[in-house]
């Protein structure tokens, strides 16, 4: 079984930056798909974005395409979510996910793993 542990999330101006951290715990990512779902005030979870750990492929949501990079540390068993030109509308609480299965790109209904999320609030 692992354990998801968010990291990263606070306060920004629109245009600036933050970096979220999920680290793992109870065993290595190996084969799983990792990745992110946010969720903003009276809005349903939505899918950031996604990387196969084994394959490093990565998948996005246009919504954040060209301003939102996932990457993986091997070494640190962690993932991270480099978020650039934030703006007011990515304010959300950030859930890390994961699954052997994958996690879609949808809602992840059928998600085995998830942290407890961080919040990422974008000031205009």
């Amino acid at each position: 079984q692992v354990q998801l542990a968010e990291s990263g999330g606070g306060l920004a101006q629109a245009g600036g930056s933050l970096r979220l951290s999920c680290a793992a715990s109870g065993r290595t990512f190996g084969s799983y798909v990792v990745g992110w779902f946010r969720q903003a005030p009276g809005k349903e979870r939505e899918f950031v974005a996604s990387i196969a750990w084994s394959a490093g492929s990565a998948y996005y949501a246009d919504s954040v395409k060209g301003r939102f990079t996932i990457s993986r540390d091997n070494a640190k068993n962690t993932v991270y979510l480099q978020m650039n030109s934030l703006k007011p509308e990515d304010t959300a609480v950030y859930y890390c996910a994961a699954d052997l299965r994958g996690i879609g790109t949808t809602r992840g209904a059928n998600v085995d793993h998830w942290g407890k999320g961080t919040l990422v609030t974008v000031s205009s």
